[in-house]
């Protein structure tokens, strides 16, 4: 089971699959193929979104890890991981908002806790979906299969799913799958759904 939960960042260099892990060891893989003379493209991806993830990689190593260094933090409750954003609502929300206890900010929390339990399940897997699909759309758009292995995702096919994957090459075919482990329903479930129709 473990080795089906990605590390937060991957590499590709054109199909395979360069490193895997922490955001600061990938880039230093990356910028090892780049200095080499990366003969494919370079991509360095978010397991978690499957967004690509752009890094400067001109210098030397130090100076590429200083620009991954996050910002430093701004005045607020950083302990607690409170971020202040903008929320856009119609006046009758922001009244009933004002009579809950705690006000605004609190009943707000309580209301997207209140949503995050009921509607998890739903919520990663749609998650699972998108990461899988952006990721499959960059580095296998063009490939056999594309279309079919897409459906199946939607659908929880694990079996066709699984199946078209395997024709890509291997690096690319294994991070699909690994993506979509929480898109897909239990290996044997079609099986089983089947029998019971």
């Amino acid at each position: 089971m473990p080795d089906r939960l990605p590390p937060h960042y991957s590499a590709f260099e054109g199909t395979r699959l360069l490193a895997k892990g922490e955001l600061p060891e990938v880039a230093m893989r990356a910028k090892e193929a780049l200095d080499r003379g990366a003969e494919a493209p370079l991509l360095i991806f978010d397991d978690r979104t499957s967004r690509l993830v752009e890094l400067d990689l001109r210098g030397q190593p130090d100076e590429v890890l200083r620009r991954l260094e996050p910002p430093p933090r701004r005045p607020g409750r950083p302990k607690l991981g409170v971020v202040a954003r903008e929320v856009t609502l119609l006046p009758r929300h922001w009244e009933w908002l004002s009579q809950q206890p705690g006000g605004a900010s609190v009943a707000l929390r309580k209301l997207v806790e209140e949503a995050s339990r009921t509607h998890g399940d739903a919520d990663r897997r749609r998650a699972a979906q998108e990461a899988c699909y952006r990721f499959m759309h960059t580095m296998a758009g063009d490939r056999p299969g594309f279309e079919g292995a897409v459906r199946a995702l939607y659908a929880g096919d694990r079996a066709r799913f699984e199946r078209l994957t395997r024709v890509w090459p291997e690096d690319i075919g294994h991070h699909a799958r690994q993506l979509a482990e929480g898109a897909l329903s239990p290996a044997g479930a079609e099986e089983a759904m089947a029998a019971d129709d």
